[in-house]
């Protein structure tokens, strides 16, 4: 698709381009919150929460563009072509994205698209699910005694056009962080055990992190096309593989299900 600008015009706008993060409507950082505030129009994935959601304004356009495995709502060269529609039309354009923007979240083609039309751009980094997902959990990504680093990939597992380095991913001392990866559970867990990671090696499914909806699934590398398989577990899921894991029972601190009081964003950020 050919994209369309309006030669001759200057675009009346902004394009913020801003993470929301993993879904607890608390961990939206400040700068996020006041752009979202100030929004005209906001064009927003499936995977932003609801709680955030509701701050955008009630003048502002809203427009779902999200994407889900199978469930694409739209495609990436029309959500592109919007970008820059919107900024010829509005004052305060902004992009939502679950999680960071720039973590498999195609931000960075999004901005090349609003420079190659001339419009300006700012982009707000958000917490990565990878994160949010572990501190929720109980399951910190690198730990002296357990990892001392950390991979995050994307499970889609095109083989075709794009190998898996599953050699460099089975690497022992690594915590490997996978991002849509439940559809190809299976090729992942044989592809790793294949390239000599223990079928052993903890592995935790997390849904639907740090809402209150959050549930773990915990096991082991050689049962993970099972665990993905369980019909309780709900998208959005990250897979954590490592000895990290083993922590997650006794670093657990998070209580899905217990109402917390939460803070008022209003008062909190005007005493900022």
């Amino acid at each position: 698709m050919e994209l369309v600008s309006m030669p001759g015009q200057k675009a009346k706008g902004k394009v913020w381009l801003v993470g929301a993060g993993p879904g607890d409507v608390e961990l939206l950082t400040l700068k996020a919150y006041r752009i979202l505030k100030n929004a005209d129009a906001v064009l927003y994935d499936a995977l932003v929460s609801q709680d955030i959601l509701d701050l955008i304004p009630n003048s502002a356009e809203k427009i779902a563009v999200g994407k889900r495995a199978g469930k694409h709502s739209a495609a990436q060269d029309e959500i592109n072509q919007l970008l820059v529609t919107k900024a010829f039309t509005r004052k305060n354009v902004v992009r939502l994205k679950g999680g960071d923007p720039f973590i498999f979240g195609r931000g960075g083609e999004e901005l090349q698209t609003l420079a190659t039309a001339g419009i300006a751009f700012e982009v707000v980094p958000g917490i990565t699910a990878a994160s949010g997902t572990s501190a929720y959990a109980g399951i910190p990504l690198t730990h002296r005694d357990y990892a001392q680093g950390v991979t995050f990939i994307t499970g889609h597992c095109q083989l075709a056009s794009r190998p898996m380095d599953w050699q460099g991913y089975a690497n022992p001392n690594n915590t490997l962080v996978v991002y849509m990866g439940i559809l190809n559970a299976n090729i992942i867990s044989e592809g790793l055990i294949g390239a000599g990671r223990s079928a052993d090696t903890p592995v935790a499914i997390v849904s639907k992190a740090t809402t209150s909806s959050q549930q773990r699934f915990i096991g082991q590398l050689g049962e993970l096309a099972q665990l993905a398989a369980d019909p309780a577990l709900q998208m959005p899921a990250l897979m954590i593989i490592g000895e990290v894991v083993e922590l997650a029972d006794s670093l657990n601190w998070f209580e899905p299900n217990t109402e917390t009081a939460a803070i008022d964003l209003d008062t909190t950020a005007h005493a900022l």
